[in-house]
């Protein structure tokens, strides 16, 4: 069995840990990239922008898989920002292009710093970011925070196990998955089993790697377009 030592009375245990707990809270603070901003959300600010972002997804697909929305007005939209998107756990974010316009949201959630784990999830990406560097690049600062800024040992990434976007995101975004959890809740009437996948920092010096490769500026033509896909999925 790989990752463990065999104590003094000849049992496997896990491998020692290192560092202080409680890791420290995620900060509300602003992560700059290149091309977008994330930061912490701002009902105010952002709910005009984020609400005219989601209403680019015209059929609503976007909402299938949240167990909110979609939302009829923006009157509507605000209220359930303020009443469900300003704790610190979760922790939502908003994500503005270089423009500064809002274009989609996620959050820090189920923040175990005893443990120094942490989940990412409420992704929202509007179709004005969806398949853009501004979708990678945001996952990439969010992780960056977790492991380099904050030290957490895991990230995690949950969802439907019948949402296939979202599995094959979490696989090219480098998690691994981990398995299914039946009937682990519902949402909207329907039954959900949770697909789990995860990071954790072992894995992370590769996976930055590969960000920080596909994100170069020489990675991108005139047009904008990738010149090489990411790597970040391990082929182990």
């Amino acid at each position: 069995m790989p990752g463990h030592r065999i104590n003094a009375l000849g049992q496997p245990v896990g491998l020692p840990v290192v560092g202080k707990f409680p890791r420290p809270a995620p900060p509300r603070a602003p992560m700059q990239g290149r091309f977008c901003c994330v930061v912490p959300l701002d009902v105010n600010a952002h709910a005009p922008g984020l609400f005219r972002a989601f209403a680019a997804d015209t059929d609503g697909r976007n909402w299938t898989y949240l167990p909110y929305g979609p939302f009829d007005s923006l009157a509507e939209f605000a209220a359930w920002l303020a009443q469900t998107c300003t704790s610190d756990d979760p922790l939502f974010h908003t994500v503005l292009d270089r423009g500064g316009q809002p274009v989609g949201m996620a959050s820090y959630l189920r923040i175990d710093r005893n443990a120094g784990a942490i989940e990412v999830g409420h992704i929202h990406f509007s179709p004005l970011m969806q398949r853009t560097p501004v979708a990678t690049e945001t996952m990439f600062l969010m992780m960056c925070r977790v492991f380099d800024e904050l030290s957490y040992r895991r990230y995690e990434w949950k969802c439907d196990a019948l949402n296939a976007p979202s599995r094959q995101a979490a696989e090219r975004l480098g998690f691994v998955f981990e398995g299914e959890f039946r009937q682990a809740t519902h949402y909207k009437g329907r039954n959900r089993d949770t697909a789990w996948f995860s990071i954790v920092d072992t894995d992370w010096p590769r996976i930055r790697q590969a960000f920080e490769t596909w994100l170069s500026p020489e990675n991108f033509d005139a047009t904008g377009q990738q010149r090489n896909p990411l790597m970040a999925r391990s082929e182990s």
